[in-house]
């Protein structure tokens, strides 16, 4: 949500001063862009992870206020959901070696939480959706007691009127309600991010854009969701359901969602913030007491607070961030396409990948956004998340083909030359892109092995589904801390 925001009501009043300060926001930030004045000089790279708690019984426990209380490491934050954490990575280059010190510094992180929090009973898991979460996990008490949360539920439900409906058709059918948001909190993801200059957003963004469908496909990790088996990546329909605030009829009318994937290329980040401005009422009509036109003029750096927060509560899968640090503001691509887990290696391999792609892609003399319609951008996100390491892409000179063979015919050079630019260190680069290749030869990504596990543990071993599922998050965690990277972890004991 980007900004902390206390318990309280809104009146008409607030909701118009609102409107008037964001688009005021917007005029100064337009100013800001036309003027360049942007720490561009040494482009940094940042991480963020979501994680699961659980029991010893592998079930999921509301304990993050104890967990975080016992970690005593401000990286790691509440979530949503009380059994949700969020560790924030310290932002670095990737020159050199600084993809192995992204691993380094998470692994080290982790391991020394994840001993504080067996001290009151918890475990940490890096996964999608965790399997063993029921409905009676996903109430109103479930959330965290930040009054953020419970404002923003309280929100989207005015805004909806009337309860959630969630309905996902995959290998099985799944249909509920739901009468709170507490069900996003299922949804944990790895974020990366990427700091460039407004020159370059447009590029990196629409770069992003079209490999997310095949960045899912290989990082599905969200199968099992109340017991059922879904989506490869259940947490995309299940993300865009839960903070969906249109009711059926405004639905009918085209009115976009707040989880959205866009609708086309664009040209500057302005139109991203633009688009946010034109299209989506306030959630939490927020004033902060700065004057962005004054704060400019006086040549100092505008905080644009209430395009911050709106900015928060629109969930792209690729978002714009602006921000400030250090009294120097910059421009990031939030990339929140893939869900956490499964391991630490998988995820800096999976975040070399997308680094290293989509500098290739910008940085392309002909641009694959003028070859490939935004639509098929989309479909091929739609089909990695539908059917993970198994989906069909669509891609411009090749046409559909399997997102694997994309992945080794064309994007893996691709990425060796975009982290060849970074300054990557030969042998980080192939050390990880390596995994990547190894994940598309095996056919094996977090969501295959969690899949394959369940139906052998019903099938061989005569489990019940409860049971099995408990069994599959028991053995996850066991890889999981082992670091082996998910193409090589056994279906068998």
């Amino acid at each position: 949500m980007g900004e902390e925001v206390g318990a309280r009501t809104f009146s008409r009043e607030d909701r118009a001063r609102y409107r008037e300060k964001v688009r005021r926001c917007l005029d100064v930030f337009a100013e800001m862009l036309r003027e360049s004045r942007f720490d561009v000089e040494r482009p940094m790279t940042g991480l963020e992870i979501e994680l699961n708690l659980v029991d010893d019984d592998s079930r999921p426990t509301m304990r993050n206020a104890d967990v975080l209380a016992a970690v005593a490491d401000p990286s790691f934050q509440t979530e949503l959901g009380q059994f949700n954490v969020e560790i924030n990575v310290a932002p670095r280059r990737l020159v050199g070696t600084g993809t192995a010190e992204f691993e380094s510094h998470v692994r080290a992180s982790l391991n020394a939480a994840e001993e504080k929090a067996r001290t009151v009973g918890a475990h940490m898991v890096m996964i999608g959706i965790l399997p063993t979460l029921e409905p009676g996990h996903l109430t109103a008490g479930a959330l965290s007691s930040n009054p953020r949360y419970a404002l923003l539920n309280e929100q989207i439900f005015a805004a909806r009127g009337e309860d959630l409906r969630i309905a996902i058709t995959g290998v099985e059918r799944l249909a509920t309600t739901a009468d709170t948001i507490t069900p996003e909190a299922a949804c944990t993801s790895t974020q990366f991010h990427l700091q460039v200059s407004p020159a370059d957003f447009a590029g990196y963004w629409n770069a992003a854009q079209a490999i997310a469908g095949v960045q899912v496909a290989l990082g599905a990790n969200s199968p099992l969701f109340f017991g059922r088996e879904l989506w490869r990546e259940t947490r995309v329909p299940l993300f865009q359901q839960a903070t969906d605030t249109r009711s059926e009829e405004i639905k009918a009318q085209g009115v976009r969602p707040r989880v959205w994937f866009g609708e086309r290329w664009i040209n500057s980040v302005f139109d991203l913030f633009e688009e946010n401005v034109r299209y989506f009422p306030a959630l939490l009509p927020v004033c902060d007491p700065e004057d962005p036109a004054q704060t400019l003029a006086a040549g100092g750096v505008p905080r644009l607070a209430e395009l911050r927060l709106h900015n928060g509560t629109i969930y792209r899968w690729n978002r714009p961030v602006y921000d400030v640090w250090k009294g120097r503001p910059h421009l990031r691509v939030e990339n929140r396409v893939l869900p956490a887990g499964p391991t630490v290696v998988d995820t800096i391999a999976n975040g070399a990948f997308y680094f290293g792609l989509v500098r290739a892609l910008a940085e392309s003399d002909r641009p694959l956004w003028s070859q490939m319609s935004f639509s098929a951008a989309e479909e091929n996100f739609t089909s990695g998340a539908r059917h993970g390491i198994d989906a069909q892409v669509y891609w411009p000179g090749l046409g559909y083909l399997p997102a694997t063979e994309l992945v080794l015919r064309r994007l893996l050079p691709l990425a060796h030359q975009g982290l060849d630019r970074w300054g990557v260190d030969p042998a980080e680069r192939d050390r990880l892109l390596g995994i990547i290749e190894q994940r598309c030869l095996t056919g094996r990504n977090g969501a295959s092995w969690q899949v394959a596990t369940l139906h052998r543990l019903e099938s061989a071993d005569h489990l019940d589904r409860p049971e099995a599922l408990r069994e599959v998050v028991r053995q996850y965690v066991e890889l999981m801390h082992s670091n082996l990277p998910v193409h090589e972890w056994p279906v068998t004991d």
